[in-house]
């Protein structure tokens, strides 16, 4: 048996769960960068892959086909696991990540190269809407002025629009269905199934007003169905992500952030996540050189000091851990781990995954002929095994476990999966 989640993990996952309902159910899903041109998408980007993947250029179309990256998983557990085994293979779990070229207004009709970045959106699975929050002549902004809440609502707008848009057609699209299959004449009215036609109308209030479909938590489970095959965008996850000046970073607030709480609590809730391009960037160029990275930490602290603040709330560190836990999250993945001499591996699930299925992600023969699965929290494995790269003190506490074809995998469990698969014979 699984060990209890308390109050507030269980809310919190609740909360997830309900943002991804829309979503496809797989284990490669992808996060999408998402905001006007020269907000630091491809910089973030850069910055979460720890490599310039993509081209960061201060012109607003630099990125016009999507860049891919895979964004190593910061897991302490999987650290662990690695230091005990020390084995020749560790294979971390990654989250992919999708830099697209800038929307600007108008783009739901064409504007700018609008059609083929919203398509590069509707290709993700959750995104993170980048905004822009810091003041720079070198930068060149794509309405000449920095103003959040403005491109807020530009992006937004965007988005909903290309829903409405969606909306038309899957309307539509549902009439002639029934047309066909009960023999309606095209002049005669269509009656629309109830649960269709209320996913519909919720759909159109929310877009209306400008807020993401996905925000929204009156939906029956026939709804979310039925919204499923919808294919709006702003039924994916959304992470607000704020750009702001090293400097406003430090001091954790500037003119912008609350006015941006203010809006997104206005349109539905989400997540906010403020973060600096600029200090991400000065600390990943140090990042081969430990004693560079302390003193560099060491200086913003003490600029901190200066401005007279302190506290645990104005610690120095990088939020990138934190953005691609956020991303992970909002997906409702978690992982696995197999461990051993030879390798240790982070394997990725989305929450709720069965044990054979889990197995499967290992190999489909794994799954096929799933028997059981051998079990260890990770909790258990950390506070018993004394040092050993092994279960043996693990199995003598009574804490190794077998589970069967209904146990739902956990976040951290370590497994060993016992499987059997005959050769068909030869007829």
């Amino acid at each position: 048996m699984p060990p209890k989640k308390n109050k507030k993990e269980g809310e919190s996952e609740d909360k997830f769960m309900r943002a991804a309902r829309f979503g496809r159910v797989k284990n490669d899903l992808s996060m999408g960068f998402v905001g006007l041109p020269n907000v630091g998408k491809s910089t973030l980007t850069n910055i979460l892959a720890g490599a310039n993947h993509a081209e960061a250029a201060n012109y607003p179309f630099c990125t016009i086909d999507p860049n891919k990256v895979k964004a190593i998983v910061p897991d302490q557990k999987f650290k662990y696991l690695a230091n005990t085994y020390k084995p020749p293979s560790v294979v971390p779990a990654v989250l992919t990540i999708v830099d697209i070229a800038g929307l600007i207004k108008g783009a739901s009709e064409g504007a700018g190269l609008g059609n083929a970045f919203l398509s590069h959106i509707a290709a993700v699975d959750g995104i993170f809407h980048l905004v822009r929050a810091f003041e720079s002549d070198e930068i060149v902004h794509v309405d000449d002025s920095v103003d959040a809440i403005r491109d807020l609502e530009t992006i937004q707008s965007e988005l909903c629009l290309k829903d409405k848009e969606t909306l038309t057609k899957v309307i539509e699209k549902e009439k002639e269905r029934i047309r066909k299959e009960k023999g309606i004449a095209r002049s005669a009215d269509v009656p629309l199934g109830e649960t269709f036609q209320s996913a519909y109308d919720k759909c159109a209030k929310l877009i209306d007003s400008n807020t993401p479909v996905q925000t929204c938590e009156d939906f029956t489970m026939g709804e979310v169905d039925e919204i499923r095959n919808f294919g709006l965008i702003t039924t994916k996850p959304q992470i607000y992500v704020v750009n702001m000046s090293k400097k406003s970073f430090l001091r954790k607030g500037n003119k912008w952030l609350p006015k941006i709480q203010e809006w997104v609590n206005s349109h539905g809730g989400g997540q906010i996540i403020p973060m600096s391009c600029e200090f991400e960037q000065e600390l990943l160029d140090l990042q081969d050189d430990k004693d560079g990275i302390n003193a560099y930490l060491q200086e913003c602290e003490d600029e901190v000091k200066k401005m007279g603040l302190s506290g645990p709330g104005f610690a120095v560190k990088s939020v990138v851990p934190r953005l691609i836990r956020s991303g992970r999250q909002s997906l409702c993945l978690q992982s696995f781990y197999t461990a051993g001499p030879k390798e240790v591996r982070a394997w990725t699930i989305m929450k709720g995954t069965a044990a054979p299925q889990a197995a499967g992600v290992i190999h489909t023969d794994f799954e096929r002929g799933f028997i059981k699965a051998e079990v260890a929290n990770f909790d258990d494995f950390k506070a018993l095994h004394k040092g050993e790269a092994s279960m043996a003190k693990v199995k003598e506490a009574g804490k190794y476990r077998q589970e069967g074809k209904t146990y739902i995998m956990q976040e951290g469990d370590i497994c060993v999966f016992m499987h059997n698969v005959t050769a068909s014979k030869k007829k």
